[in-house]
């Protein structure tokens, strides 16, 4: 069973940086890990949850760029069984709990995934 678990939020300046990573936390071997794709949205409060970005199992990232517009980059360690979601130049409309999520199949990414991680705080001050 695949159990997404999030990890690397916190509260950091504007201007900062933060790394995120998901795992799959469940009883799946390293091998199967390299087949999901994995991404990241989050959700602010009052707002609705928002695509921030992918990558495939073969490592083709795609991103909305009208919320991340370059900042942040994602990248992942099938080794680890991890996925990463780098963000640099923060700024307070960063602020959101972001989750991980997984598709089976690429041409469902940014649609309603699969699997859910719990989500992770990340807040950004003046």
């Amino acid at each position: 069973q695949v159990q997404l678990v999030e990890s690397g939020g916190g509260l950091v300046q504007a201007g900062g940086s933060l790394r995120l990573s998901c795992t799959d936390a469940g009883h799946s071997l390293a091998t199967a890990f390299t087949t999901y794709n994995v991404g990241w949205f989050r959700q602010s409060p009052g707002k609705e949850r928002e695509f921030v970005g992918a990558i495939k199992w073969s490592g083709k990232v795609t991103f909305n760029e009208d919320s991340v517009k370059g900042r942040f980059t994602i990248s992942r360690d099938n080794s680890k069984k991890m996925v990463y979601l780098q963000m640099n130049g923060l700024k307070p409309e960063d602020t959101a709990i972001y989750y991980c999520a997984k598709w089976s199949q690429w041409v469902e990414v940014a649609t309603t995934p699969e699997v859910w991680g719990q989500g992770t705080q990340v807040t950004v001050s003046l």
